[in-house]
């Protein structure tokens, strides 16, 4: 039987820390700011870069994954909306449904890391996925 290397440095049997491991590296390889993974009603399940910013984009993930992408930021003339429309612009949002159950994969700084941003978090749901998944 052939084995094969594995390339995870850091592991852990604890679902919740093997989420934070995963969020870290991806976090790392991506060059990204913060990483977190949201349920549904904008809590942390896990994160990746200062707590605050991991907080704040659990709790915008639900309403960020409804809204599209702006091109460029753009503001109002009472500023409602402009808090979150210039976040949006900022962050990148991926609803992953996992046994069933929906989750946000939530990043800031994903324009800053180009391909390799959006290549980390393709890995990062790959691993939330197998992690969450054996759960």
């Amino acid at each position: 039987m052939l084995q094969t290397e594995d390339r995870r440095r850091k592991r852990s049997s604890d679902p919740l820390i093997a989420l934070h491991y995963q969020l870290s590296h991806a976090r790392s390889d991506g060059s990204l700011e913060t990483l977190v993974l949201a349920d549904p009603s904008g809590v942390v399940v896990a994160g990746a870069g200062s707590w605050a910013a991991c907080e704040e984009l659990a709790a915008y993930a639900p309403l960020f994954a409804r809204i599209p992408r702006p091109e460029t930021q753009s503001s109002t003339e009472d500023g409602s909306m402009s808090r979150i429309l210039a976040m949006r612009s900022e962050v990148e949002v991926r609803e992953l449904t996992i046994s069933g159950q929906n989750v946000f994969l939530c990043a800031r700084g994903h324009s800053e890391g180009g391909a390799a941003a959006t290549l980390a978090m393709d890995h990062a749901a790959q691993g939330i996925s197998r992690i969450l998944s054996a759960a």
